[in-house]
């Protein structure tokens, strides 16, 4: 088990758990027993978490729930070691700490029995409340990046035609002789809610027991992927290569064989009609095999075919009523005649009646009646464009909203199916519509929530404020909607410009010779992992914003952002198993007005921001990469080459030793967030040097072991995040220094910490976030600091979360 304590990844913090059990043994005599427990169930699961461990590279991004039990895991390595530091003479806590400790065992045991699947989980959606169609959940989608298999949370209850669709679907698959049924429906028909239903179902479970396998295909399937996923799921070895696509079936038909005769349920989510030869490799004569597919297409070549029924009006007014009134709203507000033509106009479809619903809460009598004669003049919604004409006037309603409908629009700069990090919103929307605070791009996501336009996911709450483990989250269809929005326009009038390249496959005009004038401001390119970054040139002068979409192992950026005079933002992002290398880096420094950069999942090259100038930068993200030389000092200084710079946010970096001092030197730096970054054991003294400081996050850096004395010296320094820097057992005397210090957050640190006397001289300070051992250490000081308080975050070693939704 030793050689799980290194990594970022699962396996990793699973082994801090066991390592600081090992360390701390014969310190905390009175509770040996449980840490021994404890203790044999880590040694009994390693071969899951030694697989856990060699899967790191692959499992950079992480779902809601894994980032939960991981929490959850480092939180039980916190309590741990708070048990080593309880002498006999404070017995009076043992009782406490008991309970504590128990808890953790038996969430553990939950973990290892039930909901293994989502450690090896990726970014996937959820299935979305009521019934409709997909949205964003946290199992079962295939980004290329980490795989899963898991069964989706199911949130929702069968009633009225879905209890009847339900039971037709299981006899259909219960079937003797069938082997492959395609459940079939247009897009927004619920048939992901279905589906997924079914594999909550009683008499499912208790036929395919464990093995239940749930993949989302979508339109760019990855074979190779959806087979690690399934090797993955029930925790056996695979090598890193497949020979040919002939060896990868051989495996999974070999795979399939082994965990037999167990009857198998393996569910292919969104088949796309382009991947119908994809199903062919899925097909072995095994007993008790059954496959279900889901798709907006029927596949008459495999088997039975079940097509989803739109909801009868009874079960379409209820889910109306829901999206379009408050819990407690009289409905009488609307005309009965109204409401009831609105309902028949979504034609029974989930996602329509949703969003139709939402976007006339609150809204005058005059809207409902219009949206009414308008509905009633569109013909079958099945047929055509018609569901996604009924959306589209949803959308219309934003008209007058114009910054929360482009915002809208530019949703789908981003690749089918993936979450999108806030921040990546935040650092567009800022320069695009010229907002002042971040606080003003999130609301205009906010707003979208609200209108059922797109689902906003937090993985996870800092209590900083920062938006780091937010993500959103959009439907199929929507994103279609907003394509094809974006494309009724020419190329020379569109305000944005999604190309999705597939190998080299680019686009007849952009090889002409005399190219269409494009006048997009942003400009959004993804390709697979099979395009060989042989690019064309491309001229689109009036482009402030690049979206770089990728999955290729190496990865050169195009020479034409050369010419690109008004670019701002640039996000490069990479949805492959691993990091991407990123190549001719340094003629980004070449574009004059580049205000922001966001790179996730790529190994930057040595010497990126000491080789050229970055004059007008002044937001640098850095989000799973690898840093290595970076920063280090070339033919130009860091202070030269970035000297506008005022905000770097790195985050889950796994070569982050040491903060490189040449960051030390970016005097107009007011924002440094370090987050996740679990190797990182030092700060530099230098970082004194900072004076224009305002906000130190350094948020669950579980191996930073101190804040230098020079801390002292960030006079203009209001906000400090340490919480679940588990090692810091102190803070310097020199904090009383910080002036200006208003809000500290100290969750899950040490409960031992000590604080200084020095921290009676904060008199600006006003909060203080902690949990309740922490707390207790703070108290002594309210009586010297006027204006503090206190706010307790209560502890939550609870996993009820794993009981209310099972994978």
């Amino acid at each position: 088990m030793a050689d799980l304590l290194g990594g970022d990844a699962v396996g990793a913090v699973f082994g801090e758990l066991l390592g600081a059990i090992m360390n701390v043994a014969n310190k905390a005599l009175m509770f040996k027993t449980k840490f021994k427990e404890i203790q044999e169930i880590l040694e009994s699961n390693s071969p899951v978490l030694d697989e856990i461990k060699s899967l790191n590279k692959e499992l950079d991004r992480r779902s809601e729930e894994t980032e939960k039990i991981m929490g959850v895991v480092r939180n039980g390595t916190t309590l741990v070691l708070e048990c080593s530091k309880i002498r006999w003479y404070n017995c009076w806590r043992r009782s406490k700490y008991t309970d504590k400790l128990t808890e953790l065992e038996d969430s553990l045991k939950l973990f290892f029995q039930n909901v293994i699947p989502v450690q090896t989980a990726r970014d996937t959606k959820e299935i979305l409340l009521e019934v409709r169609g997909r949205g964003p959940s946290s199992n079962g989608k295939i980004d290329g990046r980490n795989v899963s298999c898991a069964i989706p949370n199911s949130l929702v209850d069968p009633v009225g035609l879905a209890q009847v669709a339900l039971r037709e679907l299981k006899m259909e698959l219960f079937k003797e002789g069938v082997s492959i049924v395609v459940l079939s429906a247009p897009p927004g028909c619920g048939k992901t809610t279905l589906a997924g239903l079914l594999c909550h179902d009683k008499e499912i479970q208790e036929k395919f027991k464990d093995n239940i396998f749930y993949v989302i295909v979508s339109k760019n399937p990855n074979m190779e992927g959806i087979v690690r996923g399934l090797f993955n799921h029930k925790g056996r070895k695979y090598t890193s290569d497949f020979r040919s696509d002939e060896d990868i079936v051989y495996r999974l038909e070999q795979f399939l064989n082994s965990i037999g005769p167990s009857p198998i349920l393996l569910v292919l989510d969104d088949v796309w009609p382009e991947s119908e030869s994809l199903l062919e490799k899925f097909q072995f004569q095994i007993k008790d095999y059954k496959i279900l597919v889901t798709s907006r297409s029927v596949f008459p070549r495999f088997g039975s075919t079940y097509k989803l029924k739109p909801l009868n009006y009874e079960d379409s007014l209820t889910l109306f009523c829901n999206s379009a009134f408050l819990p407690n709203q009289s409905r009488d507000i609307a005309d009965e005649d109204v409401v009831s033509k609105i309902v028949k106009g979504c034609k029974g479809f989930p996602l329509a009646l949703k969003v139709v619903g939402r976007s006339l809460r609150g809204e005058p009598e005059e809207i409902w009646k219009t949206r009414a004669t308008e509905l009633s003049k569109v013909g079958s919604i099945f047929e055509n464009d018609d569901l996604l004409n009924s959306l589209q006037r949803s959308l219309d309603t934003l008209d007058d909203k114009v910054i929360v409908k482009e915002c809208f629009m530019d949703l789908c700069s981003f690749p089918e199916d993936q979450r999108i990090p806030v921040n990546a919103l935040v650092d567009m929307w800022m320069e695009l519509y010229d907002l002042d605070e971040e606080a003003y791009a999130v609301a205009k996501l906010r707003e979208l929530c609200n209108r059922n336009l797109v689902d906003l996911v937090v993985t996870r709450n800092f209590a900083s404020g920062c938006y780091n483990q937010h993500f959103a989250m959009q439907h199929d269809l929507l994103r279609e909607l907003a394509i094809r929005q974006s494309n009724s326009l020419s190329i020379e009038r569109r305000k944005r410009l999604i190309l999705e390249i597939s190998a080299n496959d680019v686009p007849a005009w952009w090889m002409e010779q005399k190219q269409p004038s494009i006048s997009c401001r942003l400009l959004s390119i993804s390709t697979d992992e099979k395009f060989s970054s042989g690019w064309c040139f491309i001229q689109a002068p009036e482009v402030e914003v690049l979206v770089l979409n990728v999955r290729a192992k190496n990865y050169t950026l195009p020479e034409f952002i050369k010419k690109m005079e008004k670019l701002k933002v640039l996000i490069v992002t990479s949805y492959g198993f691993f990091p991407t290398e990123l190549s001719n880096f340094l003629l980004v420094g070449s574009v004059s007005n580049l205000k922001r950069i966001r790179l996730e999942h790529v190994s930057i090259p040595p010497f990126a921001f000491t080789s050229v100038k970055f004059e007008i930068l002044q937001k640098l993200t850095l989000y799973m990469c690898n840093i290595g030389q970076a920063f280090s000092t070339s033919t130009v200084l860091v202070s030269e080459a970035l000297p506008n710079v005022m905000e770097i946010n790195i985050e889950h970096s796994n070569d982050l030793i040491e903060l490189p001092v040449e960051i030390c030197l970016l005097i107009k730096l007011k924002k440094l967030s370090i987050i996740n970054c679990h190797q990182l054991v030092a700060l530099p003294k230098e970082i004194g040097k900072l004076v224009n400081l305002e906000v130190l996050r350094l948020g669950s850096c579980i191996e930073l072991r101190e804040l230098p004395n020079t801390i002292g010296s960030l006079r203009n320094l209001s906000v400090l995040d340490i919480s679940e820097c588990l090692e810091i057992e102190r803070l310097p005397e020199e904090i009383g220094e910080l002036q200006k210090l208003s809000r500290v957050f100290m969750m899950g640190c040490s409960s031992n910490c000590v604080l200084p006397p020095s921290i009676t001289n904060l008199e600006h300070l006003k909060e203080v976030v902690c949990d309740e051992e922490t707390a207790s250490l703070w108290k002594p000081f309210v009586r010297f600091c006027k204006n503090l308080k206190i706010r307790v975050q209560k502890e939550d070693f609870n996993l009820n979360w794993l009981y209310s939704n099972r994978f």
